[in-house]
């Protein structure tokens, strides 16, 4: 049988095709604090650690007790347009647990700049983060975050070779992979994405660097496109060498698939940080 997508606006619409889906981003806000506000209280938090001149380069680091086995560096989503870090704080609750420090970035949003400029902020807070920790470093990001750390792992990314040399992998959560459909979304009047930007800035249109490793893990429960965009990037980056994963969370959707960051022993903390 024939498939096409007829709805574009919709196919990449979370919220409306989620029950109850107008809890998120809120459901996140108070577990963030208030994780925020314990590992602050133990000295454990570097809240708003500056990596560029603008307000929203900024990023929090999380510090586990003793020396950190390594640094995870976790990238919000929002479509490029909106949310920061501020969400997200309860999601290092995992890879503390497990030893490494975890360092979450806000980054500019379009229509301010454009999603090339923010693969440059996102590269500049791993930097920036990467001088705060040594060792080993891992990648996870969601949605538009799963792109985010994707796309720093490509060969001419903004990253330099020596910190690409850092990277032991990347976990894209529900990651968009290949820009072009988003193009025919009415979020492309924010987002200013065109030919050029889709073919400099997708993943799955780039070369990873040599021994790359990503696992994309997507929810079951999720819109087809998200699931495609994950198969996508697996299935294309195994023929350019690079090690690859596709995993479906099952009847997990757009917004709880991240939870179990959260949990150390899950299997999606697991193939962050083994």
């Amino acid at each position: 049988m024939l498939y096409a997508v007829k709805d574009w606006d919709n196919a990449y619409a979370n919220g409306p095709n989620i029950p109850g889906g107008e809890r998120w981003p809120g459901l996140w806000v108070a577990p963030a604090e208030a994780y925020r506000r314990e590992l602050a209280g133990q000295g454990r938090a570097k809240l708003d650690i500056a990596y560029g001149a603008h307000e929203r380069q900024r990023l929090d680091l999380f510090l586990p007790e003793g020396t950190p086995k390594g640094l995870v560096v976790f990238v919000h989503g929002g479509y490029w347009m909106r949310l920061d870090k501020s969400f997200w704080s309860h999601l290092a609750k995992g890879p503390i647990a497990r030893g490494f420090a975890v360092a979450m970035p806000s980054y500019r949003l379009c229509p301010e700049v454009g999603i090339a400029d923010i693969s440059v902020d996102v590269a500049q807070a791993i930097a920036r983060a990467m001088d705060e920790v040594a060792g080993p470093v891992a990648l996870t990001g969601h949605s538009a975050g799963g792109h985010l750390v994707s796309r720093t792992i490509c060969r001419g990314a903004p990253l330099s070779e020596e910190r690409q040399k850092r990277i032991t992998g990347v976990v894209s959560i529900s990651g968009l992979h290949d820009l072009r459909p988003l193009q025919r979304t009415a979020m492309n009047e924010t987002l200013q994405i065109d030919d050029a930007t889709a073919a400099k800035e997708s993943a799955a249109l780039l070369t990873p660097i040599e021994g790359a490793k990503v696992t994309a893990w997507v929810g079951g429960a999720e819109r087809n496109e998200f699931r495609r965009q994950a198969q996508l990037l697996a299935n294309i980056w195994i023929g350019l060498g690079a090690r690859t994963a596709y995993v479906e969370a099952p009847d997990r959707h757009h917004f709880d698939v991240i939870d179990d960051l959260a949990d150390a022993e899950s299997g999606l903390v697991k193939a962050l940080v083994g």
